[in-house]
């Protein structure tokens, strides 16, 4: 794997672990595990307490900032690439950044811990079989089926995190206002919020 160094480093101010207030929350998760939801709740609450949020969600990326790009391995790691850059110059300059991306390949997701620093990975955990059953775009039903190539979890591989920060159960066993405050509560034990 090459090293992205002249596009998330160089220049001042650079070094990941900086004195600074802002960080990454990066939630990974197939595809209607509830990053969204959790994330808009989480958004809320971090504005709430007067700081300063953007959002990455994976389906305004792929429409704004990664159009054009495929569904390949390839491509699929230059997505999240670009998305953890964006993660990368918020954090940097005391934004909480919050990304919600699928994001399958766990390499890819390291790289970005790596460079980031300040980095707190969501594993939104759920079944597929789970996913199919309540999937109101009938995505898996397609995959399943064979009209959706490269469709994570199904026909592609989703390598869920070795060491995530926080682990939600997203597949009923926890509501998304439960699974956002195990979210705030890890930021706390971390330091990250007061």
């Amino acid at each position: 794997m090459t090293q992205r160094e002249p596009i998330l480093g160089g220049g001042a101010g650079t070094d990941p672990h900086h004195d600074s207030t802002g960080f990454t929350i990066w939630l990974t998760g197939l595809s209607g595990s509830g990053k969204s939801t959790v994330t808009a709740i989480l958004e809320r609450e971090l504005r709430a307490r007067g700081r300063r949020v953007e959002v990455l969600d994976g389906d305004v990326v792929r429409t704004h900032l990664t159009k054009g790009l495929g569904f390949s391995q390839e491509d699929r790691d230059e997505n999240i690439r670009r998305v953890g850059w964006v993660c990368h110059l918020l954090s940097r300059n005391d934004v909480i950044a919050i990304a919600a991306v699928i994001s399958p390949y766990r390499a890819v997701r390291d790289e970005l811990r790596e460079r980031i620093g300040r980095f707190v990975e969501v594993y939104m955990d759920a079944r597929v079989e789970v996913l199919a059953e309540r999937d109101v775009k009938g995505l898996y039903r397609r995959a399943m089926a064979g009209e959706i190539e490269n469709f994570s979890g199904v026909s592609d591989p989703y390598e869920p995190p070795l060491n995530p920060e926080v682990v939600c159960h997203s597949d009923g066993r926890e509501t998304p206002e439960e699974s956002a405050g195990k979210v705030i509560r890890r930021l706390e034990e971390l330091g990250y919020l007061g």
